[in-house]
Formats: C-alpha cells, structure tokens, sequence
C-alpha cells in the first residue's frame, strides 16, 4: 500500500471508530489489543514473546527506553545510530528519527516507518479537520524543531504545509508566515498570545494550542483575536494522544492507544500509554510525565472516546516540599490558580521551585504595586494552608517571549523525585 492510500485508510478508520457506541468501541480496541499483544509486541526483543494479559507486562519510562533504545524497535536500531541519523536528515534507511525538545533537560528518541507516517497523518486529519480537508488545506506548524514527520503531509495535493523554526523567533518569518495564509495553525500557546499582542495579520479557520500547557490565562486571548475557539492537539514524542472535537471536547486518542491511570493526587491522573497501531518502536504501558483531569461527563459529540478536561503540567513541576507533618506535594494547576485567582489584572507570572523550601514568584514590572502584594500573599496562604515550610520571594522582572525553551510558568527547579 501507498503512502496516500495508508493515510487514506487511517482517515477513514478514524472516522469510523468514532461513530462506534460504547459498547461497539470497547469491543474493538480490545480485539485491536490483543491483536497487538500477539502480532506486534513478541517482535521487539525486550518483550520477546507474546504476552497474555496487558497487566502482566512492566511499566517502562523514558529513562528505560534510551538505555535500551535497540530493544524497543523491531530494526535494532540503537539510539547512537539513531542520533547520528538525526544530525544527518533523520533518515534510517526507511525509517524516520525524530526526537523531543528535551523540556526535562533528557530528550527521547522515536523512529517510526513510512507506513506509520502515513498513518499518522490520516488520523490527524480525521480528528483535527476533516470538514476543511477537501477545500484544501494551508497548514502552519510552528514548532522548535521540524521532523520528517511532516514530511508525508507535503505529499498530498490537498495539503500546503509550511514549518517555522520557533527558535529562529517570530519576527524572522513573520512575513512569510502571513503571506502563507495559513487556514490552520498549529503553534504553542505562548505563540499565538504572540500573535495577539503584535497583531499578526493571519485569518485561519482553525487554531491548535500543541507542545505546551494551555494556562487559562491565555485561552481568552487567544480566542479573542482570532474570534475562534481554540482548540488543542496533545502530542509529544510518545505519539498523538488527544485532539479537540468541533464540539469542543479534548478526546484521548483511544483508537489508536490504550490508556490506564494512575492516581497523582487532587484528582489528577498520570497516564501509562499502549500504542497498539504502532509496529516499528513499541510503546507498551509506557509511564508518561503528564498530569491529566478527566471528564466526568461524556461528549456532546456523541464519540466513544473519553475526554480531558485539562492538561494540568508535568509531573516533574510538582512542587515538593516539607511541611509540619513530613513531605507533601502541590501541583501545578494549584500553585497556578492561586496567582491567577489573587487578581485578575494578571495575566503572567512565574513560579519557580528552587530549592527545598525556596520559592520565587515572579511578575513583570508593569504590575501595580497591589497586584504583586495580592499574588504574593496569595502563594504564601495557599502554603499556609498546607503547612509547607517554605520561604517565598517576590521578584519584580520583564517576562520576554522565550522560543528557546518551552513555556512553564509553574516550574519545580530541583532534581527530579526518584
């Protein structure tokens, strides 16, 4: 099969696992499942046979997966091989190499074939927007880094697809980026706010927040300059994980990925990800870093696959400190609600874990002088609160547009937890 024909296949598929009732769905993924548990997972020489039940499987992690990188992928291709690859073009032969930006200071390798590049953008398409696919797309990624995963989207006639370096910065491709005309743009949140206070001149009819938390904060932003909702594709280097429904609904990708949870505390989860429709590197209850919140409700969109609420943060931005009745942790949604919640004339921050029982609060210096003092006595209360034995600075400084590095406004600075 071609590679247009397989991104056809998966479009369709796509589509027609999410009209699936409950029921119809569940039946599916545990057939597509098991298919995967006895095709596809004896191949890769660390699971080396086939497995009876999913929870008999070990849980892996990022830090597993780059010691051992040849044994996850069915080519044994090594992770020096797979570098080397990537410094060249991220060609391997036939495989694509890609790598993540390297947000916990460690960057994860993937490779995948052609046929799963395809796939890729089949489903992509099929989630993100299918109604616009046949009027013909202009599609602007904005990302810190391209891949030749993109490469199968510049195939088809039905799709122009420019990249722009992030960390070239904006004002070096503004102009190419609004004579492109963009009808969909793919870009980190602090980007698109970007695009609002400089008043870029795009019209597209879709805008997806990707590679980075959406903060509530900027959402209104956002939606008003562009006078559209603004919707969000949850990707990282483990795959595609979640897109927005037009109804509004971020749903998980359960059609191509098997999730479980793993409580985190206030109501969170940390997903342990299987991708089943993957065959080259195998991702088998993979722990991922992520905080997520569930929704308890299903989508008015009538699909099968369940939604997110929110993307909270990471877990490695979960502050760890001590308090009176030994070690506790506050996450990232907490910490960033009570600066938010203590004025609403802030609309940026930093909050930064720096030592044990070191915290900085950071505010630009444009803020008056009572909306610092309300932010500030806000994080020392909510510390209170919880009998945290930390010391909190207020510092006043600009906040510039960083493209070097992902946007954390909640950031935990000490080593990560073992």
């Amino acid at each position: 099969m071609n590679g247009l024909a397989e991104a056809v296949r998966s479009f369709a598929l796509t589509r027609w696992v999410s009209r699936k009732t409950w029921p119809d769905f569940e039946r599916w993924q545990a057939a597509a499942l098991r298919r995967f548990l006895d095709r596809d997972l004896p191949r890769a020489s660390f699971y080396g046979k086939a497995q009876a039940r999913l929870v008999d499987l070990p849980v892996t992690d990022k830090a597993l997966l780059m010691a051992r990188f040849d044994e996850f992928n069915i080519h044994r291709l090594t992770a020096a091989k797979a570098w080397a690859a990537l410094a060249r073009d991220g060609r391997a032969g036939s495989l694509t190499v890609g790598a993540s930006t390297g947000t916990s200071g460690n960057r994860g390798l993937f490779v995948i074939s052609e046929a799963e590049k395809y796939r890729w953008l089949g489903a992509i398409l099929a989630k993100a927007a299918p109604d616009l696919l046949w009027r013909g797309m202009r599609v602007a990624v904005i990302l810190p880094q391209n891949t030749r995963l993109y490469d199968s989207a510049r195939k088809s006639r039905l799709i122009k697809l420019a990249f722009f370096d992030l960390t070239a910065g904006p004002e070096s491709w503004r102009g190419a980026l609004e004579m492109f005309d963009p009808t969909v743009i793919i870009a980190p949140p602090k980007i698109l706010r970007h695009f609002a206070s400089e008043g870029f001149r795009l019209r597209p009819k879709r805008v997806f927040s990707a590679a980075e938390t959406l903060d509530p904060v900027d959402r209104p932003v956002i939606e008003d300059f562009f006078r559209l909702p603004l919707d969000q594709i949850y990707m990282a280097t483990e795959g595609l994980f979640a897109v927005t429904c037009r109804q509004g609904g971020l749903h998980l990708a359960e059609d191509s990925v098997f999730f479980e949870f793993e409580p985190a505390g206030e109501g969170l989860v940390t997903p342990l990800v299987t991708a089943f429709r993957r065959r080259t590197q195998i991702m088998a209850r993979y722990r991922m870093n992520d905080l997520l919140r569930l929704s308890k409700e299903p989508c008015r969109c009538g699909s099968p696959l369940r939604c997110v609420d929110e993307i909270v943060g990471r877990m490695d931005d979960v502050f760890r400190l001590v308090s009176q009745d030994g070690p506790i942790l506050v996450t990232p949604d907490v910490l960033r609600n009570a600066v938010l919640k203590a004025d609403r004339r802030i609309d940026d921050f930093r909050l930064i874990q720096t030592g044990p029982d070191r915290i900085e609060l950071r505010l630009p210096p444009s803020f008056a002088d009572d909306v610092a003092v309300a932010a500030h006595q806000a994080v020392r209360a909510l510390l209170e609160m919880r009998k945290a034995v930390a010391t909190v600075t207020l510092i006043r400084t600009p906040l510039p547009l960083e493209t070097s590095r992902k946007l954390r406004r909640v950031e935990c600075r000490l080593e990560p937890a073992r």
